[in-house]
């Protein structure tokens, strides 16, 4: 999973870094496994806008993914690598023995040909869901579930992963991509290994249209608008804006906006790095 460098040849193409695409398998997706994925273009229900800057974007069908993985002891092969639109990671296609197909986010190192399997009692490979009470410490995992039976919640996008850390009791301690140190419920489960495509976060647009085709309309910032628009606005010429804040007041550095009193702060033993 490597990343390609373009030659400034264009204007475009200047600081254009994008992904090889080596580890695609298959160009066309499953048909069965396609869902309709309309846009918004950020407005709601009385076609009022309550997003800003989103619109346009290349359309897309949406790729139904097994987050559950909750067929089993059920060995399933994998049939393809795909790329998804949708997310940053890869997909995999995966045939069951009883012919179902299903598919899954990819963790790195996973190929073409390779069994998976999920349920109890299953040994600890890579692509494997079982739950945290019989994943060895310091494993790497990913696709983690918040509460049992729930389906993955953390941990999904490209290059992402937990560490499994200890297990106290009920519960496992889990050091997540942010830093953050929370404890998760035995039960729940959790696949081994790490997102694919770690290399997401070198790629570079290098234009301002392939944001366009993401959907991504531009935006502008705080400061160079009027006083009656953003709090940062107004002044002579280039003002500095004052101290950085949204659009609605809420100060953007350093100040915290997390609830005290949510149910969860008693699971989480340390926040994540600022």
């Amino acid at each position: 999973m490597a990343v390609r460098k373009f030659k400034p040849v264009t204007p475009g193409t200047r600081h254009k870094i994008i992904s090889a695409f080596d580890d695609i398998t298959c160009a066309k997706p499953e048909k069965s496994l396609l869902a309709p994925l309309r846009k918004s273009g950020g407005r709601n229900q009385q076609g009022k806008m309550t997003m800003r800057y989103i619109g346009g974007g290349h359309k897309r069908m949406y790729r139904v993914i097994d987050f559950l993985r909750n067929k089993d002891n059920v060995p399933a092969t994998v049939k393809t690598i795909e790329y998804d639109p949708n997310r940053s990671a890869r997909i995999a296609l995966v045939v069951y023995t009883d012919g179902e197909k299903r598919y899954i986010i990819a963790p790195t190192g996973l190929k073409v040909g390779q069994q998976i399997k999920s349920g109890k009692g299953v040994a600890p490979d890579i692509g494997n869901t079982l739950s945290l009470s019989e994943i060895p410490l310091g494993t790497l995992v990913h696709n983690i579930e918040l509460h049992p039976g729930q389906g993955a919640a953390m941990a999904r996008s490209a290059g992402t992963y937990a560490q499994l850390t200890a297990r106290e009791g009920t519960h496992a301690v889990l050091k997540l991509p942010s830093g953050e140190t929370r404890m998760v419920l035995v039960t729940c489960r959790a696949t081994v290994g790490t997102v694919s495509n770690p290399d997401h976060n070198l790629e570079s647009h290098g234009k301002a249209g392939r944001k366009r085709w993401l959907g991504r309309r531009p935006r502008n910032r705080g400061v160079v608008m009027n006083p009656v628009d953003h709090p940062m606005g107004g002044g002579e010429g280039r003002a500095s804006g004052g101290h950085p804040r949204s659009r609605k007041g809420i100060p953007a550095k350093g100040y915290k906006t997390r609830n005290p009193k949510k149910n969860s702060k008693k699971f989480i033993i340390e926040r994540r790095k600022k």
